[in-house]
């Protein structure tokens, strides 16, 4: 047994025997639910690097972890699901599900890091150059060489004398 959903208000524990199942109300689904306002074919659940997620398959009611409506989301122990208004507390523990250290992220904060840039997610602004925001070299300061004893070391770039 890989876990199992346990009725919020009572009922008979759901043991959770495979590592994908199809819950809904047909009689082919893994896991029934005799509802009116389940679908035939409701959502998936999926063990994954020893985690349960949740995925919803287009139901007309959806699903929601926590009390948030969600397409696809990553159940932690104690994560409590709703399948249209029908609530289960998930109880499984990653450890014996093969987990290794913290759990993964989630999908949308996948999503969010590899829609941005590099520099963006270090903290630094990629600067657009336009001819309004080009550098001026008359702005620039004098360079000069401290190592260097040879006269001239005190002209601009364009070699004017100052």
């Amino acid at each position: 047994m890989y876990g199992e959903l346990i009725p919020v208000g009572g009922g008979d524990p759901i043991p959770l025997l495979k590592k994908t199942l199809l819950v809904g109300r047909r009689e082919s689904c893994d896991i029934v639910l005799r509802f009116s306002n389940v679908s035939a074919h409701h959502c998936h659940l999926i063990v994954n690097g020893g985690y349960w997620y949740i995925r919803d398959q287009n139901s007309r009611n959806g699903i929601k972890v926590n009390g948030v409506r969600v397409q696809e989301k990553r159940l932690d122990p104690n994560d409590t699901i709703s399948i249209a208004r029908h609530k289960y507390k998930v109880q499984y523990s990653p450890a014996e599900l093969g987990a290794v250290g913290p759990p993964p992220p989630e999908a949308s904060e996948v999503q969010n890091i590899m829609g941005t840039g590099l520099l963006e997610r270090a903290g630094l602004q990629h600067r657009q150059i336009t001819r309004s925001n080009r550098p001026n070299p008359d702005d620039e300061p004098d360079r000069y060489d401290v190592n260097n004893d040879k006269p001239g070391q005190l002209n601009t770039r364009r070699n004017k004398p100052i």
